[in-house]
């Protein structure tokens, strides 16, 4: 495949001109409707276990946003606890080739994987973070109470999607995920933010230098990718098998999640001068996949940011200062 920015959105995500069927049929509870009565507590146990089949699991996330989604708590969203430690992260260069190599039939470039170079150690003190990322629910609630015009561009004509309060917000600014992250705090006493860089991939990884959150190969089914997914968001957390180690949902794909960082060489790297730093110049760093990207974008290290596309499906989610 060519460099994906030079392709219509369709070619750059792998797809033909003709239609291309994908997840559950266009009845996605005909086969579950024994979930249409359940209680919300059994709907989520089984939309987060491993053991149902995708399917199930998107029928009773579906359900979820129309009943309404227990896990989302917009003044008290669940987060899981990140002990403090010294980690090494990013890439050794002599690697660059072959992950280059590994994922050239998506597209990728020997520039996008340098930027994750070189491997480099940071302390980290204890924080927080989401165990989903922001919600369209979520950010709803921000809108209406801020009378933001950041309004998502997935949402066609700012209207709101009826039936996805659980799955994540795109497309949004970082300065409009900083803005939520800011009235979040100031809602409740907490020191709600965005995760940095390093917390993000400490989080993702569990610090151990792993490629995916879990483990060292990518498996369609553990994440909402454009390789296996419905080529759309999908409720938080039904993708439980691609967990990190701390227990934190979707961070290997569904959306694109922005950091506190802007893009800068890590300590000792140079810069690399790719295709986002050529258009965007200064440009905030986002982490983890998304339903219209490739597997290479769901690798804990990679770095990349946001062009304005519709293929660039990006979301945020929220850390946590003790």
């Amino acid at each position: 495949m060519a460099n994906p920015n030079t392709l219509s959105d369709r070619a750059a995500m792998g797809l033909p001109d003709t239609f291309v069927p994908r997840g559950a049929s266009p009845w996605p509870l005909r086969a579950h409707g024994d979930l249409l009565g359940a209680r919300a507590d059994t709907l989520v146990a089984v939309a987060e276990d491993p053991v149902q089949s995708f399917a199930r699991r998107y029928a009773a996330g579906t359900v979820l946003g129309l009943v309404g989604d227990p896990r989302i708590r917009p003044d008290d969203p669940p987060m899981a606890d990140v002990p403090a430690a010294t980690v090494r992260l990013g890439l050794d260069p002599s690697e660059v080739e072959a992950v280059t190599a590994r994922w050239r039939h998506v597209g990728v470039e020997a520039d996008w994987i340098a930027k994750e170079c070189p491997v480099y150690e940071v302390s980290l003190p204890a924080f927080r973070i989401a165990r989903h990322p922001v919600t369209n629910a979520e950010y709803r609630l921000f809108l209406e109470a801020t009378g933001s015009t950041a309004l998502p561009t997935s949402w066609t004509f700012g209207v709101w999607q009826e039936g996805r309060g659980n799955h994540p917000v795109w497309t949004v600014a970082p300065e409009a995920a900083d803005a939520y992250a800011a009235w979040l705090a100031a809602r409740t006493g907490r020191r709600f933010r965005l995760p940095t860089e390093a917390e993000w991939e400490y989080a993702a990884s569990g610090g151990d230098g792993r490629d995916f959150p879990w483990g060292e190969e990518f498996l369609p089914g553990h994440a909402n990718t454009a390789e296996h997914g419905p080529l759309t968001t999908t409720p938080i957390g039904i993708h439980p098998a691609g967990r990190s180690p701390f227990g934190v949902h979707d961070m290997a794909g569904n959306v694109e999640e922005y950091t506190a960082d802007a893009y800068s060489p890590y300590p000792g790297g140079t810069a690399v001068a790719d295709d986002l730093a050529v258009r965007r110049g200064s440009y905030r760093i986002a982490r983890g996949g998304s339903f219209t990207r490739f597997g290479d974008l769901a690798r804990c290290r990679r770095r990349h940011g946001w062009y304005a596309r519709d293929i660039y499906a990006m979301g945020f989610r929220l850390a946590e200062t003790p």
